[in-house]
């Protein structure tokens, strides 16, 4: 298989949503989330939305000083290893919610990010996931948490339980239809499609979340057919050698998935 070629371990999940048919490849494996935990945060803000606690359409400070979870220390976020700078121009006005979280998932904005953990607790997610039946997913803090890095304090996730919460996002389980219909629209505008999406005919469309730091590199998602079938594929790596390489045969690997789904009957 295309990953055996590669230096570094591989995860995927695969679901037709049609048969319930799985592919599932060191499924239970567990990888440092990275922006892949901006999904599950997401899934918790349309939570605490419907349970009332605040509308997706309220206003929130925009402010770059958050506490660590190791002390309560001050830190910052450097808009220079921020994949999305432009939020840092709005520090000390007020956006709503629902624009956070759009920069959030299609810019992977770390600064977006650390605001929304704020105001919707870590530990909530990490319990929204368990009530999902996502038992690993665990998300203890916000983005840039230095002193939480060097203590091994880090989001993880596996490729299983990416499959449940977008399985789950995909049949309009999530908080309910409404809550998911909305996230499926925030996710179909990834900014960043390197990897599952990369060598899928243009008429197919993805609603995804990618995250990446140096060694590993990760993609999750719903793939839409024209037709109307689709379909969850999660693409998680680590300990790559070669990033460029790996980027490439996730690629791969999702256009094998794809041939593999339309050559089904069902």
């Amino acid at each position: 298989m295309e990953f055996a070629k590669q230096k570094g371990t591989f995860a995927l999940a695969y679901k037709n949503l049609l048969t319930g048919e799985q592919i599932l490849i060191n499924e239970k494996i567990n990888f440092h989330a990275a922006s892949t935990m901006k999904t599950p945060v997401m899934i918790e803000t349309y939570k605490q939305a419907k349970a009332g606690k605040f509308n997706i359409t309220d206003a929130v400070l925009v402010k770059n000083e958050f506490k660590s979870i190791v002390d309560d220390s001050a830190f910052s976020l450097n808009a220079g290893d921020d994949s999305d700078s432009e939020l840092y121009t709005k520090i000390g006005a007020k956006l709503p919610i629902y624009n956070l979280l759009y920069l959030m998932i299609i810019k992977s904005s770390n600064l977006a990010t650390n605001i929304i953990i704020e105001l919707v607790g870590a530990e909530n997610v990490t319990q929204t996931m368990r009530d999902m039946g996502a038992k690993d997913i665990q998300i203890l803090r916000g983005v840039e948490d230095s002193k939480a890095f060097l203590k091994g304090l880090n989001n993880t996730t596996t490729a299983y339980d990416q499959m449940l919460i977008f399985n789950d996002i995909a049949l309009g389980k999530t908080v309910n239809k409404k809550s998911a219909d909305a996230m499926v629209k925030i996710l179909l505008d990834q900014a960043f499609n390197d990897k599952i999406p990369a060598k899928l005919p243009r008429d197919v469309k993805v609603a995804h979340k990618t995250g990446w730091i140096k060694g590993i590199n990760h993609d999750a998602g719903i793939v839409y057919l024209p037709d109307g079938r689709k379909y969850v594929l999660v693409l998680l790596s680590k300990e790559l050698e070669d990033d460029k390489a790996g980027v490439n045969a996730m690629a791969n690997v999702s256009e094998m998935i794809y041939d593999y789904f339309i050559g089904k009957k069902g």
